[in-house]
């Protein structure tokens, strides 16, 4: 099974090796039938504490890391290999 993708923003890099990322998702409302926004944050590892806040990232599934992190931050070299 492909393990998943996700985009977000960086909304925290007070950790070490550790981001916040925020993640939002639009989808139809069901019965309004208006597009609605929706948020979660997800804790990722970054390892050489690369990325600040505000910076739009790419997150990846993994094996759990910690008690908190299953994801982990697609870097361009990691894409491209």
């Amino acid at each position: 099974m492909p393990k998943r993708i996700l985009q977000g923003r960086v909304t925290s890099d007070k950790n070490e090796q550790t981001i916040t990322v925020l993640v939002e998702r639009r989808f139809k409302h069901p019965l309004l039938h208006k597009i609605v926004r929706s948020s979660k944050k997800y804790r990722a590892h970054d390892a050489n504490n690369q990325f600040k806040m505000g910076d739009e990232v790419r997150i990846v599934e993994c094996a759990p890391i910690s008690k908190t992190k299953r994801w982990t931050v697609l870097t361009d070299e990691a894409v491209s290999a």
